[in-house]
C-alpha cells in the first residue's frame, strides 16, 4: 500500500513530471540566452549552501558543512520545502528570500507613492504584499492643502493593481496583494463591491477588517458607525445588517471579500506593545505589523509515515527532526536575506518571525485510512499541529540559547512568561500552491480538490493535468488498474456516482466540494488552535450553494475564533485556477500516462 510515500529515509526522491515542469519554468537558473544552466538537484544544493552560510555568524566552517548537508537532504527528500522566493533566489546576488510583506499606507500622496515603489521592488524580487488602506480619507473628502477632493482608497488600490499587473515577481510570476479596509471606514461599501467586475483589482485578494463589535451589532440588528480615519468623527450610521448582507452577497458572487478578524489576531499578538496588527500577507496566513516580512516553509506530511507489518504509522520522530532543522533553516534565512528597504530590515530583525506549516494533510489522512470528514481526522489534526508547534518552540528556545532572543523580546509576552525564544512566531499554515506540486503532494491542509483535475492559466498559460497517485494505487490494488474505471473518475473528478466503488473508499477519497463547509471550518479551527500566526484555508462551496451558506460560514468562522476566512463558490468566476472536469478529447493521453502525474 502506497510504498513510494512511506520509504523515504536515505533514498533519493524522484520528482514528478509536473514538478519538473514547474521547476524548469520558474525556479531553475538560466543564462542570458534563457538556457537552463541548473538541475533540480543543483538548485537544492544551491539553496542549502546559501542558507548554511548563516552558521558562520554563530559557529565554524564545520558547522556550515554539517548544516548544509542537513538542509540539502531535507529538501531533496521532499520532506520540507521553503517558500518560492528562497528556492528561486538563495545563493544569487542580492537574493530576496521572503514571501510575505506588509507595508504601511499613510494618508498623503507622498506616502502612498513611496509605498507603491516599495511594493514594486518587493514584487519584482518575488514577494507578496499586504496593505490596509483604512488610513486613507474617503472618496469626496475635502483636501484643504489643494482645495480638491480625495478619490478614496479604492481608486488608489487600482493604481497599486496596475503596477502589479506590469511587474512579474522575480521575472517569473505575477505579484499578489492583499487589500484590506476596516469595517468602520466610510468607503467600506465601495470596497466590498470593488471586485464584482472581474476585470477590476485582478491582482488583489480583498478582506474586510472585522471587529467583534460589528459582528455583535449584526446579531442584535443595531446601527454601525462609520468613522472618518483622519478626524475620528462619526460620518454616518448605517444598519450593520445592510453591510453584512452586502459582504456575503459579493462573496457568494465572486469569492471576495474575505474576512480578517482583527480582534482574534490581536488577542494572540505576542508583540502588542509595538502596536496593533491590521494587515496580512496576500493569502492571510501571516498577520504582520507594518514593514515586517516573513519566511515560510512547509513539512511534507505525506512523507512522514512508515510501515509496521501491514500497518501504516506516523513517524513522530521524523516530524520532530524535520521541524528542528526547518526552524533553524528559516531563522538562517533571516540572516542571509537581502533587505533593500531599511524599514523592512529593522522590523524583520526586530521580531524574527518565521512561519513553518504543513502540506500533504489530505494524503496523510488517506494513507492512514482516515476520512477527512471525520472526528478522527479532527482529533489527529489537533494532536499533530500541537506537536509541531511544541517542537518549533523547543527549536526556537534552543537557538535563543546560542544566538540570543529576537531584538524586541523584552517587549513581548514571552519576556513576561520568562521564556527566551529566538523567533516571535514560528508556525503558520500557508497555501503551498507551487511547492506542493514540487513535493508531489496535496496542498496545505486542504482536502483533495478532485481526484483528477486541471490547473488552468499556470506557467505562462499552460495547463497542468493532475491525477492523484493514491487513487491510481487503489485501482491497481483492488481493480487491477482498471482503465475504464479511471476514465469514469476522470470525467467526474470524484467517486460519488461510480457504482463499482464501495462506500468506505468513497468516504476516504471524498473531495473538497463533497465535504460540508462545516468540516472545512473545523479543520481550520483545530490547526489554528496550535498555530502562532494564522491558517490560509479556502472554504470551497459547490456552485449551487446559497448566499445563506456564505453568511453561515462567515458567522461560524467568527464564533470559532478563527483569524480569517476565505470562501470560494465553484464556478463563481469565469477564470479559475482549478477545474474538476477534464475534456473528453484528452482521454487517450490520460490512459496512456495513468500511473504518472502528467503534463498537458
Amino acid at each position: 500500500m502506497m510504498n513510494q510515500h512511506l520509504t523515504y529515509k536515505n533514498q533519493p526522491t524522484p520528482l514528478s513530471k509536473n514538478a519538473l515542469q514547474v521547476l524548469e519554468s520558474r525556479y531553475l537558473r538560466r543564462d542570458e540566452k534563457d538556457k537552463l544552466i541548473e538541475t533540480p538537484d543543483e538548485m537544492f544544493r544551491r539553496v542549502a549552501k546559501a542558507v548554511a552560510q548563516a552558521e558562520l555568524k554563530y559557529g565554524t566552517d564545520s558547522d556550515v558543512a554539517n548544516w548544509e548537508e542537513k538542509f540539502y537532504h531535507l529538501m531533496r527528500g521532499l520532506l520540507f520545502l521553503p517558500n518560492s522566493p528562497t528556492l528561486m533566489n538563495a545563493g544569487l546576488s542580492a537574493g530576496q528570500l521572503s514571501a510575505c510583506f506588509v507595508l504601511a499606507v499613510e494618508d498623503s500622496l507622498d506616502a502612498i507613492f513611496t509605498t507603491l515603489k516599495q511594493a514594486a521592488l518587493i514584487q519584482q524580487s518575488g514577494g507578496g504584499t499586504g496593505f490596509n488602506f483604512s488610513k486613507l480619507r474617503p472618496q469626496g473628502d475635502l483636501i484643504r492643502s489643494t482645495g480638491g477632493t480625495s478619490s478614496g482608497p479604492v481608486s488608489f488600490m487600482k493604481i497599486f493593481d496596475a503596477s502589479t499587473e506590469h511587474i512579474k515577481q522575480g521575472g517569473k510570476r505575477r505579484g499578489a496583494n492583499m487589500g484590506m479596509i476596516n469595517i468602520d471606514h466610510p468607503d467600506v461599501e465601495a470596497f466590498i463591491q470593488a471586485k464584482t467586475d472581474e476585470k477590476v483589482l485582478r491582482n488583489f485578494n480583498l478582506s474586510v477588517g472585522m471587529r467583534d463589535a460589528f459582528m455583535k451589532a449584526v446579531e442584535e440588528d443595531d446601527n454601525w458607525a462609520l468613522i472618518h480615519p483622519v478626524s475620528g468623527k462619526v460620518v454616518k450610521r448605517v444598519k450593520a445588517k445592510r453591510i453584512w448582507q452586502l459582504i456575503v452577497q459579493c462573496a457568494w458572487q465572486r469569492g471576495d471579500p474575505g474576512l480578517v478578524f482583527l480582534d482574534s489576531i490581536q488577542r494572540s499578538n505576542p508583540l502588542s506593545a509595538l502596536g496593533e496588527i491590521n494587515a496580512t500577507n496576500p493569502c492571510g496566513e501571516m498577520p504582520l505589523l507594518p514593514f515586517e516580512s516573513c519566511n515560510l516553509g512547509s513539512i511534507n506530511l505525506s512523507r512522514m509515515l512508515f510501515r509496521e507489518k501491514d500497518r501504516v504509522s506516523i513517524d513522530w520522530e521524523g516530524i520532530a527532526r524535520a521541524v528542528e532543522i526547518a526552524v533553524r533553516f528559516l531563522d538562517n534565512v533571516i540572516d542571509i536575506n537581502h533587505y533593500f528597504i531599511p524599514q523592512v530590515k529593522e522590523a524583520t530583525l526586530g521580531s524574527r518571525k518565521v512561519g513553518l506549516g504543513v502540506m500533504g494533510w489530505a494524503e496523510f489522512l488517506i494513507q492512514l485510512g482516515i476520512p477527512y470528514q471525520s472526528v478522527q481526522a479532527l482529533d489527529l489534526g489537533a494532536r499533530l499541529m500541537e506537536f509541531i508547534n511544541q517542537q518549533s518552540l523547543k527549536a526556537s528556545v534552543k537557538l535563543a540559547k546560542t544566538r540570543g532572543p529576537f531584538k524586541h523580546w523584552s517587549k513581548s509576552t514571552y519576556f513576561h512568561q520568562k521564556v527566551m525564544v529566538r523567533n516571535a512566531t514560528r508556525t503558520s499554515i500557508a497555501p503551498t500552491g507551487s511547492i506542493s506540486i514540487i513535493a508531489h503532494t496535496s496542498s496545505s491542509i486542504e482536502p483533495l480538490f478532485a481526484l483528477v483535475f486541471q490547473r488552468e492559466n499556470v506557467l505562462n498559460g499552460q495547463r497542468l493535468l493532475e491525477i492523484n497517485p493514491l487513487i491510481i494505487e487503489q485501482l491497481q490494488q483492488h481493480y487491477g488498474g482498471n482503465m475504464p474505471l479511471l476514465n469514469k473518475i476522470r470525467l467526474s473528478g470524484n467517486l460519488s456516482e461510480i457504482e463499482e466503488i464501495p462506500e468506505a473508499t468513497k468516504k476516504l477519497f471524498r473531495t473538497s466540494l463533497e465535504i460540508p463547509f462545516l468540516y472545512h471550518l473545523k479543520h481550520q479551527r483545530v490547526f489554528q488552535k496550535h498555530t502562532d500566526n494564522a491558517v490560509s484555508k479556502t472554504i470551497n462551496l459547490p456552485h449551487e450553494a446559497k448566499v445563506e451558506d456564505v453568511a453561515l460560514a462567515y458567522k461560524t468562522a467568527w464564533q470559532m475564533g478563527l483569524k480569517g476566512i476565505t470562501i470560494y463558490r465553484y464556478g463563481s468566476r469565469k477564470n479559475q485556477v482549478l477545474t474538476t472536469a477534464v475534456a473528453q478529447e484528452k482521454q487517450p493521453q490520460l490512459v496512456e500516462q495513468s500511473c504518472k502525474v502528467c503534463i498537458d
